[in-house]
């Protein structure tokens, strides 16, 4: 079983930033690609980012790409999500999912193990 515990959401106004953590326990995270998702109230759960195993590939959704940067410290079985230049229509709670392989894509399905989510919440 993989334990996936998201950290470091909050209030923050237009144009701050965040950083995300996502301490995982339970196997080999250098293994297993991660993902960052979001659920905005009233829509469906959003793809944000995805890293692979080692860290050498990495994808964004269109409207994040040049604010948010995913990354990950394998050492300390965690992944990050930096979020700069935030705007309101990135409120959210934000999921980290871990997937079924070294390779993912932005395609929910392949993540098996997800946390129990931080909110964000970008004030105008």
């Amino acid at each position: 079983q993989v334990q996936l515990v998201e950290s470091g959401g909050g209030l923050v106004q237009a144009g701050g930033s965040l950083r995300l953590s996502c301490a995982a326990s339970g196997r080999t995270f250098s293994n297993y690609a991660m993902g960052w998702f979001r659920q905005a109230p009233g829509k469906e759960r959003e793809f944000v980012a995805r890293i692979s195993g080692g860290g050498g590939t990495t994808n964004y959704v269109d409207s994040v790409k040049g604010r948010f940067a995913i990354s990950r410290d394998n050492a300390k079985n965690t992944v990050y999500l930096q979020m700069n230049s935030l705007k309101p229509e990135d409120t959210a709670v934000y999921y980290c999912a871990a997937a079924r392989s070294f390779y993912s894509t932005h395609d929910p399905a392949d993540y098996r193990y997800w946390g129990k989510g931080t909110q964000v919440t970008v004030s105008s």
